[in-house]
């Protein structure tokens, strides 16, 4: 996801040669003075695997469902608590297309309320048959509403009601037919937004120096499942693969698994890796030439076999998981809705009644503290994500291994964090529905306590920022070596890109466009790691 404000980093212009970046005492010093850590790190089993990889620059990335838990009944006192208590009303206007419209604390305008009578009575269905054979609102005149947006308005017109915000969020990005995800490729330059691995090759090798390292805590098993949720174009994956290629007891263990709804993005990963069918005894299996690795894609999770060690990896797929959002109003909390206006456009709505998302809105909040909750009006909450961790926390109870979860969010409550993002730029959230992504800022805070809720064989390191994450693996010794053995527009690149990676606001050194000016995500972006406890701490959350 781009990244569009924050502060520069202090520090000199280096020149464009390849030697302008030093190890420690560099034109671009590693951030929150990570050299002595990365120093230290060079005599642990990081730096051993870091002075291994490929020397030389690749050409990818350079540059450039879960199980269902039930909710259970809402009790009494939980409606009470929620919805009689009187607080101060507040609510939120259409986001704004610019960055600062992005800022959580934002305040919004006021929104509309359902009446009982639009919600319909609670304890009886009333259906209007008169409109079936002649239809007033029925039009045989062409209508410019994407089949995603009609099929979101008759959603909602068949409930004569609002849908959630979760809901209007999963059909947008996976509807089977016309959701964002599903039938395009929405990453890099050419499509919606960037992520780390399309930045530079480095991000996908230092997260595959964490992988191997894990692995040899867990005994170097000789074999092991690694997972991707969400893997994108597979960048990740391939560098991870092409800088551990010399690593042979380590590759020769994996079966990748890609967890991959669209089948668009499948197809550019089964290019990505690099990879062939092959013929054998039991029929035909899918092999990754880069390393002779077996692939292969599960719609969800719970699809992937169980009963080996596992690798988990999650790179902005939790931010992409529906969300619901919740608005203080002068009766307690109340769920934000979308439904249609007069005109038939999309306007956001709060619900008139409890909701059954309520349970996991009080589930949140039994994890925060008074002074927390007090000091919000809006709260997200992201079932999805509280189950996929579970999910997580128990695959690696059982078999053992680990995950690893990096991605742009907050430690703690988020407020008002749902964005959408088309061509690189912020649009409204209800603008042209299918067209642009949509995401929100990760709770790193719920992730934490719904994994150790499901296990107590598992532990949870982190959130630490991406900076630290990447620099105590290595990563300013890492574009070092690779500044050593490139061309000048490589080293150009490679100095843009760890400035992505690593950096913090706009880079002082860029000399082109100031419209694309480098923005670091280094402190934007978190990273945690669950693990199962017989291992250990995971490098280099010591």
């Amino acid at each position: 996801m781009q990244i569009l404000s924050g502060p520069n980093w202090a520090g000199a212009k280096p020149s464009s040669s390849s030697s302008a970046l030093a190890p420690a005492q560099s034109a671009l010093p590693l951030p929150l003075s990570l050299s002595l850590i990365a120093v230290q790190m060079l005599r642990g089993p990081a730096a051993a695997l870091l002075r291994r990889l490929a020397p030389r620059v690749s050409g990818g990335g350079c540059g450039g469902a879960t199980r269902r838990r039930l909710p259970i009944p809402i009790a009494p006192s939980l409606l009470a608590r929620f919805s009689s208590a009187p607080t101060t009303s507040s609510s939120s206007p259409p986001p704004s297309s610019s960055a600062a419209g992005r800022d959580e604390d934002a305040e919004d305008e006021e929104l509309p309320t359902l009446s009982n009578s639009d919600a319909g009575a609670p304890l009886s269905i009333s259906v209007d048959r008169s409109g079936l054979y002649n239809p007033p609102e029925h039009s045989h005149e062409p209508s410019s509403d994407s089949e995603l947006v009609k099929h979101l308005k008759s959603i909602i017109k068949f409930r004569s009601g609002p849908i959630s915000v979760a809901e209007y969020m999963e059909e947008v990005l996976t509807n089977p037919q016309s959701g964002f995800y599903i039938n395009r490729d929405v990453f890099g330059e050419s499509g919606d937004f960037i992520t780390s691995p399309e930045v530079s090759q480095m991000f996908g090798e230092m997260v595959g120096v964490w992988a191997m390292c894990l692995w040899e805590q867990m005994g170097q098993p000789e074999k092991v499942n690694l997972v991707e949720l969400g893997p994108g174009r597979g960048t990740l994956l391939a560098d991870l693969l092409r800088g551990s290629a010399k690593f042979a007891n380590f590759t020769k263990a994996l079966n990748i698994n890609l967890v991959e709804c669209s089948p668009t993005l499948q197809k550019i990963q089964y290019n990505t890796l690099k990879c062939e069918d092959e013929l054998v005894d039991d029929g035909k299996r899918t092999v990754s030439k880069l390393c002779g690795t077996p692939v292969c894609w599960h719609a969800s999770l719970e699809q992937v076999p169980s009963g080996s060690p596992t690798i988990i990896i999650a790179h902005e797929f939790y931010d992409a998981l529906p969300i619901h959002q919740f608005q203080k109003a002068s009766r307690g909390w109340c769920e934000k809705m979308v439904d249609l206006a007069e005109d038939s456009s999309f306007r956001f709505v709060l619900s008139p009644h409890p909701t059954a998302s309520l349970i996991y809105l009080s589930k949140r909040c039994g994890w925060a503290s008074s002074e927390e909750l007090e000091k919000v009006e809006h709260i997200e909450v992201c079932p999805k994500g509280m189950e996929l961790t579970e999910q997580i926390a128990d695959r690696i109870s059982s078999d053992g291994g680990g995950a690893l979860i990096i991605d742009y969010g907050k430690n703690g409550i988020v407020s008002d964090s749902l964005q959408a993002i088309r061509k690189h730029k912020f649009v409204h959230i209800l603008d042209d529905p299918g067209s642009a992504d949509l995401s929100a800022y990760v709770d790193f805070a719920s992730i934490r306590h719904s994994a150790l809720e499901a296990s107590d064989d598992i532990s949870v390191h982190g959130p630490m920022t991406q900076s630290q994450f990447l620099g105590s693996l290595g990563i300013n010794f890492r574009v070092e070596a690779l500044l050593q053995n490139c061309t000048e527009e490589q080293a150009e690149s490679l100095r843009t890109g760890y400035w992505r990676l690593v950096g913090d606001g706009e880079a002082p050194f860029w000399e082109g466009p100031e419209d694309q000016t480098p923005i670091g995500m280094g402190t934007r972006y978190l990273a945690m790691a669950i693990v199962n406890k017989k291992q250990g701490t995971p490098v280099p959350f010591e």
